[in-house]
């Protein structure tokens, strides 16, 4: 495994080199004559997502016979122009994402966390004197990205029926979001419970909790249509069957994964389309 990890990072360490997007391919069976491109939704930096994912996927396609391609394009919105155009075969993404994949391209959500919901926050410098929202008004507030769901979309429409008109600054990641509030480059700035809780100690102790919103269903991994159903079984079976084993359940922690439950659609994600936030989207390259 180590062998293995040290192998990708120097792939990944060549594409930041060059600019681009990461790739490895193939993770899991090299025999395999399909290859499956699993893109991963940028809120961490590629290093963090590449180190988690690769062994992951590795084992997994190991197990099922499958191959795939992990994909880390360099911002949310270039994944999100990707995932749009239906180029991923699976893509783990967030709650929002998974609304639009269906509405524009019928992805189909196939597995998330049972265990952790998934909450925005609004974080502020633990030594800061704000003590309500409304104190954000005029202020710079960072943010992931436009369209990062919890981090920013919910945020921005909880400030907005309170009419607390903000200055969103975009800085790419959760890491960055919560960086920019440390080094007071933002008063404030939007992430989610999970990222916070992945954070070093010395970057959560700088931080304060100033508002979270109600909790969801999390990131969910899902299908494009051409995916088949049995392609889509083995993956999930042999998803569930890593919370048996010491070395499995780290790999889905290190994903924030931790308790894998199938989930559909209708259930689990449909529920957002009431919250009405496509007026806060900020879409391109389509």
């Amino acid at each position: 495994m180590r062998t293995v990890r040290q192998h990708l990072l120097g792939i990944f360490a060549s594409a930041l080199l060059l600019g681009g997007s990461v790739h490895a391919a193939c993770l899991g069976e090299q025999n395999s004559t399909t290859v499956y491109s699993f893109d991963v939704v940028p809120q961490l930096t590629a290093a963090k997502i590449y180190t988690t994912w690769s062994p992951l996927l590795k084992r997994v396609g190991e197990e099922t016979g499958l191959c795939f391609e992990l994909r880390v394009w360099p911002t949310i919105p270039e994944f999100e122009q990707r995932l749009l155009k239906g180029d991923p075969a699976f893509v783990f993404l967030n709650p929002y994402h998974a609304v639009l994949a269906y509405q524009k391209k019928k992805y189909q959500p196939l597995l998330a966390d049972s265990e952790d919901l998934l909450t925005g926050i609004l974080v502020v410098r633990a030594d800061s004197p704000i003590q309500s929202l409304e104190e954000l008004k005029g202020q710079t507030v960072s943010m992931p990205a436009p369209n990062a769901f919890a981090a920013s979309l919910l945020i921005r429409a909880e400030l907005a029926k309170r009419k607390i008109d903000i200055r969103p600054v975009f800085v790419k990641t959760h890491s960055n979001v919560y960086r920019s509030v440390i080094t007071k480059d933002a008063v404030a700035g939007g992430g989610v419970n999970n990222t916070l809780d992945n954070e070093a100690p010395e970057v959560r102790q700088q931080l304060r909790v100033l508002f979270e919103t109600p909790a969801y269903t999390p990131h969910p991994i899902v299908t494009h249509p051409s995916v088949s159903a049995a392609v889509r079984d083995r993956f999930l079976q042999a998803m569930l069957k890593l919370t048996q084993d010491e070395a499995g359940r780290q790999l889905l922690a290190d994903i924030n994964l931790r308790q894998p439950q199938p989930v559909t659609y209708a259930k689990h994600y449909k529920p957002l389309e009431a919250l009405h936030l496509e007026k806060f989207l900020v879409l391109s390259g389509q």
